[in-house]
């Protein structure tokens, strides 16, 4: 009896799952339909972690997460490719404000990681709806873009962490995750959404 042997599928014979247009777009509504329930949800799972470092208030990380949820919800629509660097930069931003909050790294990636359970919770209902190859695309899609999410978080977090013990001009190390204050993190999240704006309103007036 010859030998059985076993070899991974080439990428030539893997089955090619593409969420359809149709798909993609129903799942944005959703997510923009459901956003206060999602954010509600995901602030009750946080808990006491959303009372953060004395510069910040509770409010401010709300917004934070709310535009999470935004930036996702117009990742998945028609303008997926120019959310692609907005997505890159707010998860990155979570994870600098989180190291300013005094989270531990694996608190950021648990954080994120909520992001995953919200989306199959409240898309069930159009997942189901779908055809099952269609609902296969979009649950790997969105699978995607949340561990995207989660690893420029982790970036984020570790730059932070990083600048925080270099020496200063001094020459002595300096906590700078301190210096965080409401009005820069403020200041830096108007301009994500600013941008996030303006890819919606470029596409509104071109399309």
């Amino acid at each position: 009896m010859l030998p059985l042997s076993f070899s991974p599928p080439t990428h030539e014979s893997r089955p090619h799952l593409r969420a359809s247009q149709p798909t993609l777009l129903a799942a944005s509504k959703t997510i923009a339909a459901q956003r206060e329930a999602m954010l509600a949800q995901w602030s009750e799972w946080l808990g006491d972690r959303l009372v953060p470092a004395k510069t910040l208030d509770r409010a401010l990380v709300e917004r934070q997460l709310g535009l999470i949820l935004d930036v996702l919800a117009t990742l998945i629509g028609p303008l997926r490719r120019e959310a692609k660097p907005i997505w890159v930069q707010v998860s990155g931003h979570y994870g600098r404000i989180a190291a300013a909050r005094g989270l531990a790294a694996g608190e950021v990636v648990e954080e994120m990681q909520y992001l995953r359970e919200l989306l199959i919770r409240y898309l069930a209902p159009a997942i189901a709806a779908f055809r099952p190859r269609q609902g296969m695309a979009l649950l790997l899609r969105l699978n995607r873009l949340v561990d995207k999410g989660v690893a420029m978080a982790v970036v984020g977090y570790t730059d932070a962490l990083v600048t925080s013990i270099l020496p200063d001009r001094q020459g002595d190390a300096q906590d700078k995750s301190d210096g965080v204050d409401e009005e820069t993190v403020r200041a830096e999240l108007d301009e994500l959404a600013e941008k996030l704006l303006t890819v919606s309103a470029h596409h509104a007036n071109t399309g």
